[in-house]
């Protein structure tokens, strides 16, 4: 194997091999700072996404009532759909076009 593929070795590697309790300790160590690591970053994201959490809830319920209402109309009436689909997107095209134009008016 030649020098720059080889594995990266611990400190103190160059004066003589480690035994295997040695290494085995060694691993353990590190296994422990990955956990250590991983316990701080889960913290660190629940910390951060907590804000997004209390406000889901709030909307949580209308959403699922919303949504119901529509599965609900989707599944009697199919063919709705589709005007349905072509008025949202119709809307929402108006919507660019109206905000590009009060963006170019003011």
């Amino acid at each position: 194997m030649s020098p720059i593929n080889a594995p990266a070795k611990p400190p103190g590697a160059d004066t003589k091999p480690l035994s295997r309790a040695e290494r085995k300790a060694h691993l353990l160590a590190e296994l422990e700072q990955q956990r250590v690591d991983i316990l701080v970053d889960s913290d660190q994201l629940l910390r951060a996404a907590s804000p997004l959490d209390s406000n889901w809830q709030r909307f949580k319920i209308p959403a699922y009532f919303v949504g119901g209402i529509i599965a609900l109309r989707l599944a009697r009436h199919p063919r709705g759909a589709l005007a349905g689909g072509r008025k949202v997107l119709a809307g929402y095209m108006l919507f660019r076009k109206l905000k590009l134009l009060a963006k170019a008016t003011t």
